[in-house]
C-alpha cells in the first residue's frame, strides 16, 4: 500500500457493521503504527435549498443530524482509543453525502475501511450500497469488515487467503497478502482457481478440448511463478497453494469462512481499466465470512 498519506481511514455511521469496522480499523492502525482518521458525512446541503424545511424547523433538524454526527464520531473515538493506546486519532465531519466523502477520503488513505452494512442497510445487500459503491470507485485498497455468518463477531485467527489469477491487479493483491499476513504473523493461503469462464456458441455450451493435465500443468506453473518472488521477500510466512477447477468466488468463499482476511483484486484476468468489481470481489463484498480486502488498480496520472 502507497500513498502520500500515511493514515487508513474508516467511514462510521453508528451502526453494529461500523462499529465492527472502527475497532478492526484501530487494530489495523495500531499495529502498523500509522494514523486513524474517522470520518462522518453529515448529508445536511438539502436543509436549506430546497429541502422543505424552511427557517426554525430546518434549523432544529440541522443541529440534531448534527449533534448525532458528533455523538457517532465521538463513540467511535473512544472505542478507537481503547484498542490502541497510543494510536494517533483524528476526526471530521464534513456535510457531504457518505459515498462521494469517502471515494475523496480514499485519495489520502493507504487502507479505506467500511462496515459491512450501513445505518438501515438490509443484511447481505452490499453492491449499490454504501460498501459496494465505495469498493467500486475507489483510489486506494478498501477493506469490507465482515463476521462469520452475516454478524458483526469478526474473527482474529486463521490465515490469510489471496485469490491469484496471472493480472497486474492480481499481482497487486498478492503484495498486499504477504505483506498483511507478515504483519498478523499468520499463513498465506494462495487460491488460483482455473476455470472462471464459460464459452458458448450459437448451439450452447462449448467444451474445451484441451486436455485437463495439462491445462493443470500450465495453472500450476503460473502459481508457482506469481509466488517466488513474494515468498522470497516473506520467509516468514508460510504459503501453502490451493489449485482448483472451480470458479475463484466459489473457493474463495469457502476459504473465507475458516480465514481472518480474504484478499481479492477488484477486477479478474482480462479486465479492463475503469470497469466496476468482478463477479469474484462483487460475491466476496456480499457474502464472505470474514473481512474483504479489495486492491483497486493502480490509476495512472
Amino acid at each position: 500500500m502507497t500513498t502520500t498519506e500515511p493514515r487508513i481511514t474508516v467511514g462510521v455511521d453508528g451502526s453494529a457493521g461500523s462499529t465492527a469496522a472502527v475497532a478492526w480499523a484501530a487494530e489495523i492502525a495500531s499495529l502498523r503504527r500509522l494514523e486513524l482518521r474517522i470520518v462522518h458525512g453529515l448529508q445536511l446541503a438539502g436543509l436549506y435549498y430546497g429541502g422543505g424545511l424552511p427557517g426554525a424547523g430546518a434549523e432544529a433538524l440541522f443541529d440534531a443530524l448534527t449533534a448525532d454526527g458528533e455523538r457517532v464520531v465521538a463513540d467511535a473515538r473512544s472505542l478507537a482509543a481503547s484498542v490502541g493506546k497510543d494510536l494517533v486519532i483524528t476526526t471530521e465531519l464534513p456535510n457531504e453525502p457518505p459515498v462521494p466523502m469517502l471515494i475523496d477520503e480514499s485519495r489520502h488513505a493507504r487502507l479505506l475501511v467500511v462496515g459491512r452494512t450501513g445505518t438501515g442497510g438490509f443484511t447481505g445487500m452490499l453492491v449499490g450500497g454504501t460498501a459496494g459503491t465505495v469498493a467500486n470507485h475507489a483510489h486506494c485498497p478498501v477493506a469490507i469488515v465482515r463476521g462469520r455468518d452475516g454478524s458483526a463477531a469478526v474473527p482474529a485467527s486463521g490465515p490469510v487467503v489471496v485469490g491469484v489469477d496471472g493480472s497486474p491487479n492480481s499481482e497487486q493483491a498478492l503484495a498486499i497478502a504477504f505483506e498483511e499476513a507478515s504483519l498478523r504473523e499468520a499463513s498465506l493461503v494462495a487460491v488460483h482457481a482455473w476455470s472462471d469462464v464459460t464459452y458458448e456458441d450459437t448451439r450452447g455450451t462449448a467444451r474445451i478440448r484441451t486436455q485437463p493435465e495439462a491445462l493443470r500443468e500450465g495453472e500450476e506453473r503460473l502459481l508457482a511463478q506469481r509466488l517466488a518472488g513474494w515468498q522470497e521477500k516473506y520467509p516468514d510466512v508460510e504459503v501453502s497453494r490451493k489449485l482448483v477447477r472451480d470458479r475463484p468466488r466459489h473457493v474463495l468463499l469457502e476459504e473465507s469462512e475458516t480465514a481472518q482476511l480474504v484478499v481479492v483484486g477488484s477486477r479478474g484476468h482480462g479486465g479492463f481499466s475503469g470497469m466496476l468489481l468482478g463477479s469474484t470481489s462483487q460475491a466476496l463484498v456480499q457474502h464472505a465470512g470474514c473481512p474483504v480486502l479489495v486492491v483497486r488498480p493502480e490509476r495512472t496520472k
